[in-house]
C-alpha cells in the first residue's frame, strides 16, 4: 500500500553534488531537461570545480549543479536548495551551507566511513552533525551498492557500473518529484547509439532508483509542480553559450554572409567554438588556432575576405586579444569578440563567474580606440544581443564586444525559439564592382560607417592596415590635423550607434525612492529582489543595461527621477565608475560582490531595504 501523499507544490530547489567523476552536471542537466520538456520554468546554475585533477573525495574537487524548477517563470537557480544530493563527504562538506533548514539531504550511504570523512576534512567522525543538520531529513541511501546490484547481470566492467550510480540518485528524484522516465530514455537511446550495449544499463539503473524510493518510503511526500500556461510556441532547454552560438549564426544567415569563427579554447567560452563547428552545413567556418592573438587576427582577416568575423575568449584571452582588436577598429572591419567574463585577476578563478572585465572592455586598448560593448542578461537572450552584436558590426564597420558570463554561459532556461521572419535584416554596406566613385574612407552619413570593399572586385582595390589613414582615401597620413579628424570621427560612429539600438526600460515606476542598476548577467537576482520588495509595497524600480557603450539615449532622464540610485555588479565598482564618468552630477551607492558567485536575492534585499530607510 502506498503511504506516500501528493502534494502539489509552486517550485524546488535541488542540488546535486559529487566528485568530478560522479556526473552531476548530467544529472542535474537531465532533471532540468525533463522540467522543461514538462513545461516547467528552469533556472540552473552549474558549479564547477576549478583544479582539473582535484584529489577523489576532496573538497576541492567537488563539482555541483543546481536546478530551480517553478510552475512559471524562474529567474534565478535559487539562493538555497530544498534538496541536497551529496554523493561524499567531500560534496556534503562543500554544499551543506546552501541547503535551507530542514532540507532533505540524500547521502550515498556506501561513501560515508571514518576514512571518507577524514578526507573530506571533517574534524570528527559525525559529519552532519558537525554541519547543523541534524533537523534535517536525512535519507542515508546505499546508492554505490544498490547499483552495482542492479547490474551484476550486465556484463559490465565494475567501474563502468559503479559510474552510473549518478542515474541511481536521479531515479530517488524523479519519484520524489513525479518526473517520468521518457525524455530521459530518448536522451539514453541519442548518446549511445554507438555504443548500445549502455543504454538498458542506465535505464534499469535509473528505475531501480526510482523503485528504491517509492519502496523504501525514502519520503514522507512525492510533490508535483503545477505548471502555467505559457505563450504558444516551440519551447527548448538553452544554455548561454549555446545561444550565443546560435545568434551568432543567425546574424550570419540574415546578412547572407558565411560567418567565420577564429578562437583558441578557454574555459567558459570554448563551447560556442565547438558549437559553431556543428553546424558546417550553414556556412559556418571555424578555426581553432594556437593563442589568443591568432585567433582574432584570423577574424580580422576574414573580416576583410567578405565573412561575418567572430572570435570567442575569457579575460585573460581579451587582454591577448587588445593590440589586434586597435587593428580592427583603425581598419574599420566588422568584427564580433565574445568575452564570456571569469574571476581574475590572471588564471584566477576559470570556472567561476565574475563581472570584472567591463573596463577592460571599454578602455583596454593603445590610442583613441573605441568599440560597441554590448552584455548580455540571460542564458536565452544570449541569442538577441549576439544577433544584435553581429548586426551593428555588420552594418556600422566597427568592432563589437559582447560581455556574457559564466554563469549565464554555463546555466540554462526554457527558450521560446523565434521565427527567422521576426527578425530584423542585417544590410552591410557592401561596394560591388563598378561603383567608379568608390573611395575606401567615404562614408555613410547616417551611421559614419565607411563601405566594404571585398578582396578581388575590380575597380576597387585600397590599401588597409594599422597606420593612420587619410579621411578619404585611405592611403597612410602622418598629417597630424587629419589625425585628429579620423580620430574624431571612429568616436562620433560609435556615439551614432546609440540612434539605434532602443530606449533604456524601467522596470517599475518611473520615479521613486530607489533604482536599482545592474548589467549583463546579474538581471534574475535583481529583478527578484526588485519584485519582493515592490510587492511589500516600496518605491523601488530597476534599470537593467545590455547596451553599455554607447548607453541609450534616455539613461540621463531616467537618473533625474530618483531619490537614490545604486548599481550592483559582480565586481568592485566598474560601471559605477562608467556612470560617474558619463553623468559626473549623479550620486551613485554601489553593491559589490567578487566571490566567483553570483548575488542571492536575499543580500540584494537586505541591501535595498537599508538604502529605502
Amino acid at each position: 500500500m502506498d503511504i506516500t501523499k501528493r502534494v502539489e507544490i509552486d517550485d524546488v530547489v535541488i542540488r546535486f553534488s559529487g566528485d568530478s567523476g560522479d556526473g552531476m552536471q548530467l544529472t542535474g542537466t537531465l532533471f532540468a531537461d525533463t522540467a522543461a520538456l514538462l513545461g516547467d520554468g528552469v533556472s540552473t546554475f552549474p558549479d564547477y570545480p576549478a583544479e582539473i585533477r582535484a584529489p577523489q573525495g576532496t573538497v576541492s574537487g567537488v563539482s555541483g549543479f543546481q536546478v530551480h524548477v517553478g510552475s512559471g517563470v524562474v529567474r534565478t537557480p535559487g539562493d538555497y536548495c530544498d534538496v541536497l544530493i551529496a554523493m561524499n563527504p567531500a560534496a556534503l562538506r562543500a554544499n551543506a551551507k546552501w541547503a535551507k533548514k530542514g532540507a532533505t539531504v540524500i547521502v550515498d550511504a556506501d561513501e560515508f566511513n571514518e576514512k571518507t570523512v577524514q578526507r573530506a576534512g571533517f574534524s570528527t567522525i559525525d559529519p552532519f552533525e558537525e554541519l547543523g543538520l541534524k533537523d534535517s531529513n536525512v535519507i542515508f541511501a546505499p546508492i554505490t551498492s544498490l547499483t552495482k546490484e542492479s547490474l551484476k547481470d550486465s556484463g559490465l566492467d565494475n567501474k563502468v557500473i559503479v559510474r552510473s550510480k549518478n542515474m541511481f540518485a536521479l531515479g530517488i528524484c524523479y519519484f520524489i518529484y513525479d518526473h517520468p522516465f521518457d525524455f530521459t530514455f530518448k536522451y539514453f537511446k541519442n548518446k549511445f547509439r554507438k555504443k548500445p550495449e549502455f543504454i538498458e544499463p542506465n535505464k534499469k539503473v535509473l528505475v531501480a532508483g526510482y523503485n528504491y524510493a517509492a519502496n523504501t518510503h525514502a519520503h514522507a511526500n512525492t510533490y508535483k509542480i503545477v505548471s502555467q500556461k505559457k505563450e504558444k510556441g516551440t519551447y527548448r532547454s538553452i544554455s548561454g553559450n549555446q545561444a550565443t552560438a546560435w545568434g551568432l549564426i543567425a546574424a550570419a544567415e540574415k546578412a547572407n554572409l558565411p560567418l567565420f569563427c577564429g578562437s583558441y579554447p578557454i574555459t567558459p567560452a570554448t563551447n560556442i567554438l565547438e558549437e559553431l563547428a556543428i553546424h558546417k552545413n550553414l556556412n559556418v567556418k571555424t578555426l581553432q588556432v594556437e593563442d589568443e592573438i591568432a585567433g582574432i587576427c584570423t577574424a580580422i582577416g576574414a573580416a576583410f575576405a567578405g565573412n561575418f568575423a567572430v572570435t570567442t575568449t575569457s579575460g585573460p584571452g581579451l587582454s591577448l586579444k587588445s593590440e589586434a582588436l586597435g587593428l580592427a577598429v583603425m581598419t574599420e572591419l566588422p568584427l564580433v569578440v565574445v568575452d564570456v567574463q571569469r574571476g581574475g585577476p590572471s588564471t584566477g578563478l576559470p570556472t567561476k563567474t565574475e563581472q570584472s572585465d567591463l573596463s577592460q572592455a571599454l578602455y583596454g586598448r593603445n590610442g583613441e580606440c573605441p568599440v560597441v560593448v554590448i552584455a548580455a542578461s540571460t542564458p536565452s537572450n544570449c541569442f538577441h544581443y549576439a544577433f544584435h552584436a553581429g548586426k551593428i558590426a555588420m552594418e556600422h564597420m566597427t568592432p563589437v564586444i559582447l560581455l556574457t558570463d559564466g554563469f549565464i554561459a554555463n546555466g540554462s532556461e526554457p527558450w521560446k525559439i523565434p521565427a527567422m521572419k521576426d527578425y530584423p535584416s542585417i544590410c552591410p554596406p557592401i561596394v560591388h564592382e563598378g561603383d567608379t566613385d568608390y573611395k575606401p574612407y567615404r562614408r555613410d552619413e547616417l551611421r559614419l560607417a565607411r563601405r566594404w570593399a571585398l578582396p578581388e572586385t575590380k575597380g576597387l582595390e585600397h590599401r588597409i592596415g594599422g597606420l593612420e589613414k587619410d579621411f578619404i582615401t585611405g592611403e597612410a597620413s602622418h598629417d597630424p590635423v587629419n589625425h585628429q579628424k579620423m580620430v574624431d570621427i571612429r568616436a562620433a560612429k560609435v556615439a551614432r550607434v546609440q540612434d539605434f539600438i532602443p530606449d533604456q526600460e524601467i522596470i517599475g515606476d518611473a520615479d521613486g525612492d530607489l533604482l536599482v542598476v545592474g548589467w549583463g548577467g546579474t538581471f534574475g537576482h535583481l529583478l527578484s529582489a526588485v519584485d519582493d520588495l515592490q510587492n511589500e509595497g516600496k518605491k523601488i524600480s530597476l534599470a537593467h543595461f545590455n547596451y553599455i557603450n554607447p548607453l541609450p539615449k534616455n539613461t540621463g532622464e531616467i537618473f533625474k527621477s530618483f531619490r537614490k540610485i545604486v548599481v550592483c555588479e559582480l565586481n568592485l565598482g566598474q560601471f559605477a565608475d562608467y556612470l560617474r564618468t558619463e553623468f559626473y552630477n549623479v550620486r551613485f551607492e554601489q553593491c559589490n560582490k567578487v566571490q566567483g558567485l553570483p548575488f542571492t536575492v536575499a543580500e540584494l534585499k537586505e541591501k535595498f531595504k537599508q538604502l529605502l530607510k
